[in-house]
């Protein structure tokens, strides 16, 4: 009584055939197949990607841009300010 018989299954078969069509139904079937595929595909290309990141020597980016040196004194902080006189507006 727990378990559904043979029979039973046929039933629910029928009836989704019935409210589905079986054209929609091998559409959707179509669809996860492709989504399945897909998804396959996308894995195995973050594979080879993590792969080439791993193979890739480590070098410097080719560039000359330079950043701010340390220990240099601009025009303002070279020059004491002065007892008595105002700063430059």
């Amino acid at each position: 009584m727990g378990s559904f018989s043979i029979w039973h299954w046929l039933v629910v078969l029928l009836v989704i055939l019935l409210l589905f069509g079986s054209g929609k139904i091998s559409g959707l079937m179509g669809d996860l197949a492709k989504g399945i595929k897909s998804f396959k595909a996308n894995i195995k290309e973050d594979e080879k990607d993590a792969s080439m990141e791993a193979q890739a020597p480590a070098t410097p980016p080719a560039g000359n841009i330079q950043g701010p040196q340390q220990g240099t004194a601009t025009a303002a902080q070279a020059q004491p300010a002065q007892p008595g006189s105002r700063p430059a507006a």
